[in-house]
């Protein structure tokens, strides 16, 4: 992310406005008498807390009517899409796998025009079999190490990435212990509060009702369980819980688990001859993706669900190529070039990590997807830290399209996003979402956002995994309505026409930890749709 890229794409943006008469037919109607939303500075910080309906969409919402930072997407619809029909563009979501039987993605899931469904043949040629609806390049696997552990399981080589893995590895496994105290004295209050009510599913309003002469065990045991019913489902929290720090001890951080079962050779690029073409996986592992999916493409308006920021305008392909764990740069490279190859225009990549055995290979793939015309969005990361410190190193975090100790990027197709909270203000930025002035490029909402999951269901979610496919989703919107738009342009477009914030913003959940939110990413700006669809409009009659 160059850090003068900005300044010099603005530049021949305004060049070509002057200087060619040639407009570009658009889908959408003359858009010039519209006014983008410049700013949000002069905004008050919003007082009341949003309906529950309103919560379920929030993303969608606007900062001017409705004072939280959303993406304006229902503006848009409401005065600039309206009934208009844009082109098809296919989205590549890599990820965990998708139910694509969902009731609300599978009128958007891509298929294969060029395969014949279940005939056990490449039929069209393009060394996959039966891909009907994208691959899964993890086959069987669904659990795997972090990519550090994988570091310290291959032994010591006298690297200084050795070094940093033991030390790393073995801090966050003592890091555990205390997490599984909590595990348990939050399970011991919730059998007491549940003994105690006589019911598995109270609410806040349960514990309101204890009388404050209960017995003192009760008394302990609902405070600590007013905390657990902030997070949601009390039981469901507990399982998740439980099953995080499982998953952790067991697979993540354990040098001695083997996860991968493709039967492949993880460090040959050219062994490709893997996976299958269940881009589901199993079912229960596939939430992650799911949810993904949805925020960009569950049908809008149908009532049976949230709604997608593109629905009409998308379909979906599955790249299975994240398991519960680290991801492998070479499925993910593999990933990114089938998506190119087979019509990806925009790709969403809702994963990282910090340790990197072949990042060379993906850094190829990113610039193989550059040349065939496709914009890459992915998530800044969810540790809460500055990517790019003013009195230090720059931390290194892949997938990065950037050149190590350099502002230099690989390609100009890849987009990083941060996250934000529906708050506008000084805590509109998400306390875990990481920010950088290099290596973040624009914010999107994160926190609190409801989408499909597998078994039909629904769930909000957060992290700048969903801050990613919100600002995929307009991406999408872009190249639908202006397919002739490049996908740098596309990168350019949504950065230069975010809603700039000048005020200070609390980062890494630290209050004290105040920056200019100009000062955290590339653009200083969140994603808007409304205003990049204006954009698009003026950018696309400009060029030849």
């Amino acid at each position: 992310m160059r850090i003068n890229k900005s300044i010099y794409l603005s530049a021949l943006v305004a060049l070509a406005l002057t200087s060619c008469k040639t407009a570009q037919q658009s889908y959408l109607q003359d858009l010039s008498a519209l006014k983008p939303i410049e700013s949000a500075d002069h905004l008050p910080a919003r007082k009341s807390s949003l309906q529950e309906k309103d919560l379920q969409r929030w993303s969608h919402l606007d900062i001017l009517r409705d004072t939280v930072p959303g993406m304006s997407v229902d503006r848009a619809y409401e005065e600039i899409i309206k009934d208009k029909v844009g082109k098809k563009v296919i989205v590549a979501v890599i990820d965990s796998g998708i139910e694509i039987d969902h009731e609300d993605l599978k009128p958007q899931i891509w298929t294969n025009p060029k395969e014949i469904a279940g005939n056990g043949k490449d039929d069209d040629k393009n060394g996959y079999v039966d891909d009907m609806h994208g691959w899964n390049l993890l086959g069987k696997t669904n659990e795997e190490q972090l990519e550090m552990t994988r570091i310290v399981s291959r032994g010591d080589n006298g690297s200084e990435d050795y070094k940093r893995a033991v030390a790393e590895l073995e801090k966050k496994r003592n890091e555990l212990k205390p997490a599984q105290d909590r595990l348990e004295t939050f399970k011991d209050a919730n059998s007491k509060i549940v003994k105690y009510l006589k019911k598995e599913g109270y609410t806040k309003e349960d514990l309101d009702k204890i009388p404050t002469d209960a017995p003192k065990d009760i008394i302990t045991a609902r405070n600590i369980a007013y905390n657990l019913t902030a997070r949601g489902v009390v039981a469901d929290y507990l399982k998740d819980y439980e099953a995080y720090l499982d998953s952790q001890l067991k697979y993540n951080l354990n040098p001695d688990f083997k996860g991968r079962k493709t039967g492949d050779d993880i460090n040959d690029i050219n062994d490709k001859n893997y996976g299958d073409n269940d881009v589901m996986g199993d079912r229960d592992h596939a939430k992650h993706g799911t949810h993904v999916a949805g925020i960009i493409a569950q049908t809008r308006h149908n009532n049976i669900g949230g709604d997608g920021v593109a629905s009409k305008n998308v379909e979906i392909m599955s790249l299975r190529a994240v398991p519960d764990g680290d991801e492998y740069d070479k499925d993910i490279a593999l990933a990114i070039r089938y998506a190119a190859d087979n019509g990806a225009k925009v790709i969403n990549g809702s994963f990282g990590k910090y340790y990197e055995q072949n990042s060379k290979w993906v850094q190829d793939a990113i610039k193989y997807a550059a040349k065939k015309d496709v914009l890459i969005v992915v998530a800044a990361g969810n540790d809460a830290m500055d990517l790019n410190p003013a009195n230090g190193e720059d931390v290194k975090r892949y997938p990065n399209d950037r050149i190590e100790g350099t502002n230099t990027e690989v390609a100009d197709n890849f987009l990083v996003v941060g996250a934000l909270n529906p708050a506008f203000g000084e805590k509109m930025v998400a306390n875990f979402s990481n920010f950088g002035s290099k290596d973040v490029d624009v914010f999107a909402p994160g926190v609190k956002i409801y989408a499909t999951v597998p078994h039909g269901k629904y769930e909000y979610l957060q992290g700048t995994s969903m801050a990613s496919p919100n600002a995929a989703g307009v991406a999408a919107m872009i190249r639908s309505y202006y397919p002739k738009l490049s996908a740098a342009q596309v990168k350019q477009i949504m950065k230069d026409s975010g809603v700039a914030v000048h005020q200070d913003v609390v980062v890494s959940g630290i209050a004290s930890d105040k920056r200019n939110f100009q000062d955290i990413s590339t653009s200083g700006k969140f994603v808007n749709l409304y205003n990049a669809l204006i954009l698009a409009d003026k950018v696309s009659k400009g060029k030849k």
